[in-house]
């Protein structure tokens, strides 16, 4: 026998009936190995701040950052591809691998304004979104970290002070070129650094100020100096299927966004950087900066091979992004 419905309970159910399909809202979860406090975590804040905006809450998306859902960038590449996850906030370079693109926003002093960042982010973006494709993503938008420099706990202002320097880089750019210098370069993912410090399994580090003073590096280190040795790029990214299942007014709201938090994220690097040196310097840390040009002059040339092996494996679209790059910088 059926029971009847409660007043209280039939009211519940007719009123869940009568509400509109787009009230279910899509909720994402992203992924992001790097600390709250990071640019690009604020980049990706930025993005899911947006988006719950101009969707009117249709689309809310959870940030994981510090690496809370256990995947490293690296991870995120096929995490993201396979479907485990949603969306990630990744840092490009560890994905050279993958493809020798992903590594061309690190080649060493290639690039010296954020400016030309920007110029050759734009020239080499159709490139990073075949790739992706290829692999069942869609790129939203990337974000520069501000220029990589040396913390340490001592001045790395020349080659000398380099000499038997255990330096923890983030690609193979950076092995390459300090493994031209006396140093002792040892490749970590970020999550690494930090505990590889704290053991002495790495005496120095190399990353932006940004990033050491987002995991408080000066706790550990206790000088910073500015080489302003690349720019690299941060992507979010997005499964396809996850992406396809939207529908064109839902593409449009993250199309939005995504542009908001580019915007974001490219703007942030004008006022950061002395920003970051404050409060390294708050915290007793020295600054270093103004070093001798013969010493950026030697790491340039150091780091001569690394872009050498870049366009041996790109090959011809080496070429044209490069060429491409160049006549923009002399308009």
């Amino acid at each position: 026998m059926l029971k009847t419905l409660t007043t209280p309970l039939l009211a519940g159910v007719l009123a869940a009936a009568a509400l509109p399909a787009w009230a279910q809202s899509v909720t994402w979860d992203l992924a992001n190995e790097y600390p709250p406090n990071s640019v690009h975590a604020q980049s990706a804040d930025t993005f899911i701040e947006a988006l719950q905006e101009v969707s009117g809450g249709d689309m809310v998306v959870t940030a994981h950052h510090g690496a809370a859902l256990g995947y490293k960038s690296i991870d995120q590449y096929d995490a993201v591809g396979d479907g485990a996850l949603d969306l990630a906030s990744s840092f490009a370079t560890p994905w050279s691998g993958i493809d020798p693109v992903f590594i061309l926003s690190s080649i060493p002093f290639l690039v010296t304004t954020p400016e030309e960042e920007r110029q050759l982010y734009e020239i080499a973006k159709p490139y990073y979104e075949a790739v992706l494709a290829d692999d069942n993503q869609v790129l939203l938008f990337a974000t520069p970290w501000p220029p990589s420099g040396l913390w340490g706990n001592k001045p790395l202002d020349s080659m000398e002070a380099l000499d038997g320097v255990k330096l923890r880089t983030y690609d193979a750019n950076g092995t390459i070129t300090f493994g031209n210098t006396a140093a002792t370069p040892v490749q970590l993912s970020w999550a690494d650094t930090v505990p590889q410090l704290s053991t002495g399994a790495i005496d120095a580090v190399l990353t932006s100020a940004d990033g050491g003073s987002a995991s408080q590096l000066w706790e550990q280190q206790s000088h910073f100096t500015e080489v302003n040795y690349a720019m690299p790029l941060q992507f979010v990214h997005v499964n396809r299927d996850v992406y396809d299942a939207l529908t064109d007014e839902q593409k449009a709201w993250v199309t939005e966004a995504a542009a908001a938090a580019e915007d974001f994220g490219w703007g942030l690097l004008e006022d950061r950087v002395a920003q970051n040196y404050a409060e390294m310097e708050s915290h007793g840390m020295t600054v270093v900066t103004g070093v001798d040009p013969a010493y950026i002059a030697a790491l340039t040339e150091a780091a001569e091979p690394a872009l050498e092996e870049w366009k041996e494996k790109m090959g011809d679209d080496a070429d044209s992004i490069l060429a491409a790059f160049e006549e923009m910088r002399a308009e």
